[in-house]
């Protein structure tokens, strides 16, 4: 096999990328998700997770109405808190209406030792981050509240409550969590998937257009053909991957094991641009090349996943800098077992060249 045959197809091939709006616009939206990475973590978090960012809500600005001597007025003047504003109430939304505020917090005059309930009111903006911010950081506050109320009426109980020891969290593990659970492994491995897509557009392309045998009629062979196309296709990753890497340090997310999260990454991209390589000869058709191959790609990372050392758990262990040597071999195994994959798909090329031949 040429490798100056492989590399004129593959030259060939990555200049038509331009032309893909698609995986041009995939590409985009993945660096956007790079470049504000740090960013779409304390957004995204916020969704499911609301107190993972009650740490970002010191020096908030809060309106508070009401009551003037309750006691819930003083723990909200805490030093390192909110910047509280005792307001009306009726300016108080008006001003958090114009986002001037982040919350209201209105306290109705009922005496701590009344019969009825005291009937706290919060106001903030729906789906604001501000808002959530300061409903998470309010809650240590309200939680102290309740705890002076339940003081103050001890003497009502007819039964002594169970107490519940819960373990403390350590907290900040949530961002942790988000960032190498989920933002680096889907940043890491789309390009993978993303380039296996693209090989079949490659090969069925040449079928479509009826253009192979053109290229066969030159010096290139059958299989310097089709791995020339899988090059093309592969070399995207580790570029891709490589300035996500740098992107996510950019904004305050540093990697672990760089170069092995770049070995790992690069061989489970070519391993599944082979499955479409593969799946793009013997089908020769976009539309059902693509069909089998997206749903054989579900059904391959479901078994994947399946497995305890799988390429997205080592890819987190890498990343985060907790891998072992247990997980470096298991990155040269999942070298050494694509090497094998490529050696039965460039047999299959091969048999695809005879067939062709004929």
């Amino acid at each position: 096999m040429n490798a100056r045959h492989v590399w004129t197809i593959a030259k060939k091939d990555l200049r038509g990328v331009k032309s893909e709006r698609t995986i041009v616009l995939a590409i985009l939206l993945q660096v956007f998700i790079a470049m504000f990475s740090s960013f779409l973590v304390v957004g995204l978090t916020a969704l499911y997770d609301p107190e993972a960012i009650s740490e970002q809500s010191g020096g908030l600005a809060i309106g508070y109405a009401g009551a003037e001597d309750s006691p819930l007025a003083g723990l909200l003047h805490e030093p390192g808190g909110f910047v509280v504003y005792r307001i009306d109430l009726s300016e108080a939304v008006a001003a958090l209406k114009e986002r001037q505020i982040s919350a209201v917090v209105y306290v109705p005059d009922t005496p701590p030792d009344a019969e009825e309930p005291v009937k706290v009111t919060l106001y903030t903006i729906k789906n604001d981050i501000q808002g959530a911010a300061a409903s998470a950081g309010l809650k240590d506050a309200f939680e102290a509240y309740e705890k002076d109320l339940r003081d103050v009426r001890a003497d009502r109980l007819t039964m002594v409550p169970v107490e519940v020891a819960m373990p403390e969290s350590d907290g900040g593990q949530t961002f942790f969590l988000f960032a190498y659970g989920l933002l680096i492994p889907l940043l890491l491995f789309l390009p993978a998937i993303i380039s296996a897509s693209l090989v079949i557009d490659f090969i069925t392309e040449e079928y479509g257009a009826q253009t192979l045998d053109t290229l066969l009629s030159t010096p290139v062979t059958f299989v310097e053909c089709f791995w020339g196309k899988v090059f093309a296709a592969w070399i995207l990753v580790p570029i891709q991957a490589g300035a996500w890497l740098l992107l996510l340090a950019a904004n305050g997310i540093f990697i672990e094991n760089a170069l092995a999260v770049l070995v790992l990454v690069s061989a489970a991209a070519l391993a599944l641009i082979l499955l479409g390589g593969v799946t793009a000869l013997h089908y020769r058709e976009r539309t059902a090349a693509q069909f089998v191959y997206s749903t054989a790609l579900v059904a391959v990372i479901l078994a994947a996943l399946a497995i305890p050392g799988n390429p997205g758990h080592l890819l987190v262990l890498l990343s985060a800098g907790a891998a072992g040597a247990w997980e470096y071999m298991m990155v040269v195994a999942s070298v050494l077992g694509t090497v094998v994959l490529a050696a039965l798909a460039g047999r299959y090329a091969k048999a695809m060249e005879t067939r062709t031949r004929r």
